[in-house]
């Protein structure tokens, strides 16, 4: 199992010869530093891999086999946010561990790793403690040789590493107090991006495509497309690291990518877009069978949590816990063998090749401010059919089913007004948040459906046991009133975001 830890930490250099002589400044009484320990110089060898056109390098996340120190072994460090990292840690071996294969699969595919550079490094290392001897961070100050093939280069690095739980606003203190002494920030945020910009290996820019010039529908299109290829890729490593909402967030990447090309049907070729659209269908659904799980069971624990002691009959949270854990193991499974399989690769592959050459029709050529509206608009008139469909039934089993219609349309529409928000503006944005509002109380409603279903499923299980079914009946008698309120404020709730002023600042 692949140990991991969050990295906070900032990387500075000399910005002078003189500097350099001079060394790094003491750093007693910098904050709350109120000692500095010498820990010694250790020697560091590490051998960084990545694809041949260098994908991991490109995307800012590092994979190495280092040897020596105390965490020599395979480390892959996940980008989070500037100067924060998680890197994560598997044992030494001659081969990359399957465990951080995994993790890069969704940049790698079917390219391969091998190394690319060698980085040997003399770390000389202190601590930096408070007033109580508590470590608050670990500085290192490194001579680095890079070698490439026959190509070579060296630097001096200082790092200062957070231990865990420390203010950030430390870094800042530092930095202050480093900058006096004449060191700066580094420009390059890894080792392993200088290291490549010094031996002339830095990534290949991605492929432009051919989305047409500056200005037009069809690039503020693709540009939104490889904006959520992107964060459907980024969040690959989250799924597989079970961190929290990063199913959902891949997910809707999914749903955001198949609503685009639906709704700019006059900008790209549906012949093309259609195929990779029923894939990403087959991806969200893979994926929503365990979204759908984690959501209903929180509903359903806080549900139970609410209810009086009187209404609780029986073992029911064990059952609830029960019953969850054999769904849930099921559920994930069935998400990671889909991130596992070719089919998945391939539809990367297809979306890769989709914006670097995209289907343009003659809507493409025009600008963002004829096309956008009129592709919302004509999703936000479909929103309306079945709204005021659904609407127009007998509460049931049929308007349970039209009212989720409406809300996979209102998801389209909001989607739409997203995408548009860069160029409409204020218009695209209040529609979106209007829409968000129909979406959002029809999402409750078709929640509590589902939770009625596995609520009765888990009352024939208590009964089947020779438990009491009474706690069941209870949660379900609350989802139908739940359920009821939601369509009585729906009404309300459209009228608002069918306001005719909102349409019209779009047009």
């Amino acid at each position: 199992m692949a140990d991991t830890k969050r990295e906070i930490e900032r990387k500075f250099e000399f910005s002078t010869a003189e500097a350099a002589r001079r060394g790094v400044p003491d750093l007693t009484g910098t904050a709350a530093i109120a000692a500095v320990t010498d820990q010694g110089t250790v020697d560091l060898d590490a051998v960084y891999y990545d694809t041949p056109d260098r994908r991991l390098a490109a995307d800012g996340l590092t994979l190495r086999r280092r040897t020596g120190g105390q965490d020599e072994g395979w480390h892959l460090k996940l980008p989070v946010s500037p100067g924060v990292r998680d890197e994560v840690g598997a044992a030494l071996s001659d081969t990359v561990p399957p465990a951080l294969a995994a993790l890069v699969r969704s940049r790698v595919r079917d390219a391969g790793l091998g190394p690319q550079v060698r980085l040997v490094s003399s770390r000389h290392v202190s601590h930096l403690l408070d007033a109580d001897g508590a470590l608050l961070a670990e500085l290192s100050t490194d001579e680095v040789v890079a070698e490439r093939g026959e190509t070579t280069a060296g630097w001096t690095e200082v790092e200062v590493e957070l231990a865990d739980g420390v203010d950030p606003d430390l870094l800042d203190a530092v930095e202050t107090t480093f900058r006096k002494a004449g060191l700066r920030v580094c420009g390059a945020p890894s080792k392993l991006a200088r290291a490549l910009a010094e031996t002339d290996a830095e990534p290949p820019a991605r492929p432009s495509g051919g989305a047409g010039p500056e200005g037009t529908a069809g690039a503020h299109v693709v540009a939104y497309l490889t904006e959520q290829r992107d964060t459907l890729i980024a969040h690959d490593p989250a799924v597989r690291r079970n961190l929290p909402d990063s199913v959902h967030q891949m997910r809707v990447a999914t749903r955001r990518l198949r609503s685009t090309f639906k709704t700019y049907r006059k900008v790209l070729d549906r012949e093309v877009t259609d195929p990779i659209g029923e894939e990403l269908r087959w991806l969200a659904a893979e994926l929503g069978v365990d979204r759908d799980q984690e959501v209903l069971m929180e509903r359903l624990r806080s549900h139970l949590a609410a209810l009086p002691p009187t209404l609780l009959a029986g073992p029911a949270r064990d059952r609830l816990q029960t019953w969850n854990t054999s769904r849930r193991s099921a559920s994930r499974r069935r998400a990671l063998a889909a991130l596992d399989s070719d089919r998945y690769v391939t539809l990367l592959d297809a979306l890769d090749a989709l914006l670097d050459a995209p289907p343009l029709l003659d809507g493409a050529a025009k600008s963002p401010g004829k096309v956008l509206p009129k592709a919302v608009l004509r999703d936000y008139a479909r929103l309306a059919t079945r709204i005021d469909a659904a609407l127009a039934l007998d509460k049931g089993r049929e308007r349970d089913l039209a009212l989720h219609e409406a809300r996979k349309a209102a998801k389209r529409v909001r989607y739409a007004a997203d995408s548009a928000v860069p160029e409409l503006g204020k218009p695209a944005k209040r529609l979106a948040k209007a829409v968000k509002k129909v979406q959002s109380l029809l999402g409750d409603h078709q929640d509590s459906v589902v939770a009625r279903e596995a609520l009765r499923g888990l009352a024939d299980q208590a009964a089947d046991a020779g438990e009491s079914a009474f706690t069941w009946g209870v949660l379900y008698g609350r989802e139908e009133a739940l359920a009821e309120r939601s369509e009585r404020e729906l009404p309300g709730i459209w009228a608002k975001a069918s306001a005719p002023a909102l349409r019209t600042a779009l047009k």
